[in-house]
């Protein structure tokens, strides 16, 4: 499924698949962050090597959108919830920036951590 919104030079479509990828790679550069792992495989701990999994991306009324990030952390001295606030505000940047569109919120999901 796509999102779209609308602006001066007319409508502008984005397809999920690409958002989830900018917000990866956002996740990926956060401090602490080990990897990202899809909700299918919460379970057995496994993380993703394919940039877009363990990113969901929800569209919102009025051009908005919900990203869920399911991250593997790795216990480096630093609470986890700076990292997680980190996660939230690196991902809301490099996404809105790059779509255009608002994200009204990032939620951050600790499957697992590393020692």
């Amino acid at each position: 499924m796509n999102l779209a919104t609308f602006n001066s030079f007319g409508k502008i479509t984005i397809s999920k698949r690409a958002i989830s990828k900018v917000a990866a790679v956002s996740v990926m550069e956060c401090v602490g962050v080990v990897g990202l792992v899809s909700q299918r495989s919460f379970f057995k701990g496994n993380a993703i090597t394919t940039a877009h999994r363990g990113v969901v991306v929800t569209s919102l009324e009025n051009d908005s959108m919900k990203i869920d990030v399911y991250v593997i952390m790795r216990h480096c001295g630093v609470s986890a919830s700076a990292v997680s606030e980190s996660i939230r505000q690196s991902v809301k940047y490099s996404v809105e920036r790059f779509a255009g569109m608002v994200v009204k919120q990032v939620v951050v999901h600790i499957v697992d951590v590393r020692v």
